[in-house]
């Protein structure tokens, strides 16, 4: 049975592109939308963003139904999609825009997002210290049309992409047992 009560939740995991399948594919996601978020530029531009002078992340905002799907999944499906050690970026991606964040849209979120934190940083599978911040949500911007869902519209270069940035090695040799 599913509810009619939707909730959000936004993740920056570097270029959005990578960001949007993983979570695309699983039951109770009503939609996920490639954005920009954390700036100060009210309604910014991808080129804005690339600059580096907005303040933006690119990130993803889900809808999804918590009676299907709960916020600590969406948490476990984030951080196998990357690096959380980089403070840079991600992969190919270097800069402010590309770094990772999870943006909590209510207290209920902060704390779950500082726990799981918490436990990747104990479990021992990365030999750095985490460096996702867990950041308060403001005002989330949908990005131009032509990067909503592109590993369906282009899947031939984002399969390239998501190869040759060195995501795809990172996730097999990370998570392979997950």
């Amino acid at each position: 049975m599913t509810s009619n009560k939707y909730e959000q939740a936004i993740f920056a995991g570097g270029c959005f592109w990578c960001m949007v399948k993983p979570f695309d594919q699983w039951p109770g996601i009503k939609k996920v939308v490639s954005g920009y978020t954390g700036g100060v530029l009210p309604n910014p531009t991808y080129e804005e963003v690339c600059l580096g002078t907005t303040g933006h992340y690119e990130a993803v905002q889900i809808t999804y139904d918590p009676s299907i799907i709960s916020y600590e999944q969406l948490l476990d499906i984030f951080w196998q999609q990357i690096d959380p050690t980089d403070p840079g970026g991600q992969f190919y991606d270097r800069g402010q825009s590309y770094q990772t964040a999870i943006f909590y849209l209510n207290d209920e979120q902060k704390q779950k997002a500082e726990q799981s934190k918490q436990a990747l940083e104990k479990s021992g599978r990365f030999h750095k210290p985490i460096a996702t911040k867990i950041l308060p949500a403001n005002d989330f911007f949908e990005a131009e049309e032509y990067h909503q869902n592109y590993y369906k519209k282009n899947p031939e270069h984002y399969n390239r992409y998501f190869i040759g940035s060195g995501r795809a090695t990172f996730i097999e040799k990370h998570w392979r047992d997950k």
